[in-house]
């Protein structure tokens, strides 16, 4: 299988109201994707098939950024919680070098 076709794996599972079975989009789904041409005597594409393709590139898009959000938040908490653990570590050893 083509390396840019491999489906990555999902870290953390991801949090989306989608069932089980349904698979993100990938970029080169997107970038491969085809639609039909309308019917004779009309030109273009045919419309439904488009909306409901962007509806779907706009649902990923939205599942990304929520996951982004949520990470940017974890990582927040994380550096608080790194720069209380190095305070309180600062603190203990100048009370150390204090007493002694």
């Amino acid at each position: 299988m083509n390396a840019r076709k491999q489906r990555p794996t999902s870290v953390g599972g991801g949090a989306t109201n989608r069932s089980a079975t349904y698979t993100s989009l990938l970029p080169w789904q997107v970038r491969e994707r085809r639609f039909a041409p309308v019917g004779l005597g009309r030109r273009g594409l045919n419309p439904d098939d488009v909306y409901a393709f962007l509806d779907r590139v706009a649902g990923d898009m939205a599942a990304v950024y929520a996951a982004l959000a949520e990470s940017r938040r974890e990582n927040g908490r994380i550096k608080g919680a790194l720069r209380r653990h190095q305070i309180d570590q600062t603190r203990a050893r100048s009370e150390r070098d204090d007493s002694q």
